[in-house]
């Protein structure tokens, strides 16, 4: 391999080479004739027009790409990569899992191998080789409006679900329709960031960060992952996109990686041009009007000499590398055989076993829990209760998630109505006064991604406590003295001290993809509880005056509930 990587290098022109190296979207970055005469390496898709109507259009829209890029002196083939974090989260009618908090409330590794799997499958049968996918960052503050995005607040808990993820996308042989190449991510702080804000400045010291955010990407990097995104954030002054001695030195150096180190969105014009490829980065998602003045911008800081050829043929070896690892030269065009396999039953009962197993039960008063099949009426409130998109979070169809159903999905009200006996009354806004021998009152925060759900941050469109509307659920419910369940639809633990107090039960629920119906599953007894908590949970918005929050690696500012916390049946 290392042998035609070397022939190819020989052969290829400085501006095929800045080609390889070009990331761009399917469509407003470029014309389809770019591909060709602009040398493109990878193709993403992301938030905008969809690539068609069904999978099979999907795979056509690559395929037609693809055969553009064969259709160039070298024929190097395109590497299609998409944000498929939970599932293959982009194309409606897949089966979606919990977000990774979820997942590492599960603790499971085999389960998160499996998923993994999944999610690679479907990726490959809607067009794409490549995922962003794990996120392994250590979150250090509940308002950074990705913690949903990463596995847990303790770094040998992410080592582990990172080793399972990059195994279970990547499996065997990467060259296989089955499997996908994985990317950490953001290397490096990403969830570190003073006050949690997204994209900001981690006055993390050497120390802190090689005890606590460097063990997982060591762990990815030995498991062999295939591509690692640098960060948005930047690390005691210095942009990561831009940190040659993290990149350079410890990830590539140290740590041997060989893949390819991808910039995150616009990373080129964002955080220095050309120190960015000065720094390690081998490929630049070239998007939203960075297309033409990053390549022409490189070409020149190569001509100039302020990038080297030397650094330039590393960049371009290591995306030709993973290119012959996955098997495109030989095998180009994605395999329409998979389709029948989206979102399928079996895919799908993984998924809901997910959702089971991150339940974590952190009240269970009197026993209400398990609920009795036979009670005479149940009522259930909350609009989260009755939508797959609200139960499901950011990442989810659309970049910032969707308020509605979506196809292929069940609900938590769905479940509920299946096993339940008796009368199941739905009170979408707790307007209903009903009486009832039990109100589950499901409540939670509406879908957002990146920096859209900062807690006080630019946008401040979130808060750390439930919103006055669904606190007033619950006491709609408990002030009337009606036994109540809270369920709680979140992507981080929030401030519901109160709340606690005042409910019967209460389950953490996360953000549970498209099979909202296991919830019931458990509710009713017909699982046992075994999510345990992967964060410290926070008891008052006092927690968090400071840098970060309250976290089991400091014990100034003590939790809750501590991290790895969870009741079930067997807890009287």
């Amino acid at each position: 391999m290392e042998k035609k990587i070397d022939s190819l290098l020989s052969e290829m022109t400085l501006d095929e080479k800045i080609g390889q190296m070009t990331q761009v979207r399917h469509f407003d970055d470029i014309s389809e004739e770019d591909i060709a005469t602009k040398f493109i390496g990878s193709v993403i898709h992301t938030q905008g027009p969809l690539p068609g109507k069904n999978a099979q259009e999907w795979q056509d829209k690559f395929s037609h790409l693809q055969k553009l890029a064969l259709s160039t002196r070298l024929g190097i083939p395109l590497i299609f990569g998409v944000d498929a974090v939970h599932g293959q989260n982009t194309y409606e009618g897949a089966t979606i899992f919990p977000h990774n908090i979820g997942m590492g409330a599960t603790g499971n590794t085999e389960l998160v191998e499996k998923a993994a799997r999944i999610t690679a499958i479907e990726t490959q049968a809607t067009g794409f080789n490549w995922v962003f996918s794990p996120c392994i960052a250590i979150p250090f503050n509940e308002k950074w409006g990705r913690v949903y995005e990463a596995f847990s607040e303790s770094t040998e808990l992410t080592e582990a679900m990172a080793k399972a993820s990059v195994i279970g996308h990547q499996g065997n042989d990467l060259t296989s329709k089955r499997a996908v190449m994985a990317t950490a991510k953001h290397f490096i702080g990403d969830g570190a960031t003073d006050y949690g804000v997204e994209g900001g400045e981690s006055s993390l010291d050497p120390e802190a960060v090689e005890k606590l955010l460097l063990p997982p990407y060591r762990v990815a990097v030995e498991s062999g992952v295939g591509s690692v995104m640098a960060s948005f954030n930047s690390l005691r002054g210095v942009p990561m996109h831009a940190h040659k001695t993290l990149i350079t030195n410890i990830l590539k150096g140290g740590m041997q990686f060989d893949g390819i180190v991808v910039s995150d969105w616009k990373g080129y014009s964002r955080f220095g041009e050309n120190d960015v490829i000065n720094a390690g980065v081998d490929m630049i998602m070239a998007v939203e009007g960075d297309f033409e003045m990053y390549q022409q911008g490189l070409k020149r800081g190569v001509e100039s000499g302020e990038v080297s050829m030397e650094r330039i043929d590393d960049a371009v070896r290591r995306i030709l590398r993973q290119k012959f690892r996955l098997g495109v030269f030989e095998y180009p065009f994605p395999d329409a055989s998979l389709i029948p396999e989206i979102g399928i039953q079996e895919h799908r009962d993984v998924a809901r076993q997910a959702v089971r197993e991150s339940l974590v039960l952190l009240k269970n008063e009197d026993n209400l829990l398990p609920l009795d099949k036979n009670l005479s009426k149940i009522v259930v409130v909350g609009e989260h209760a009755n939508s797959s998109g609200l139960q499901s979070g950011g990442w989810t169809i659309n970049w910032q998630g969707t308020h509605e159903n979506y196809a292929g999905a069940t609900t938590i009200l769905e479940g509920i109505e299946r096993l339940a006996k008796g009368e199941v009354i739905y009170d979408p806004n707790a307007s209903g006064n009903h009486d009832a021998d039990v109100a589950i009152i499901v409540v939670g925060e509406t879908p957002y991604a990146e920096s859209f759900g900062d807690i006080g941050g630019e946008m401040d469109l979130y808060q750390i406590t439930l919103t006055a509307e669904h606190q007033r659920y619950v006491d709609a419910y408990t002030s009337r003295g009606v036994k109540t369940l809270v369920v709680l639809v979140s992507g981080r633990p929030l401030v519901v001290t109160n709340e606690i107090e005042k409910s019967d039960a209460f389950v953490a629920a996360w953000l549970l993809g498209s099979e909202g119906d296991g919830v019931a599953e458990v509710l009713f007894g017909d699982y046992d509880f075994k999510g345990k908590l992967p964060h410290s949970w926070p008891k008052s918005e006092a927690d968090y005056q400071g840098k970060y929050g309250p976290n089991f690696w400091d014990d100034s500012i003590p939790p809750l509930f501590p991290i790895g916390y969870g009741l079930n049946y067997k807890d009287k």
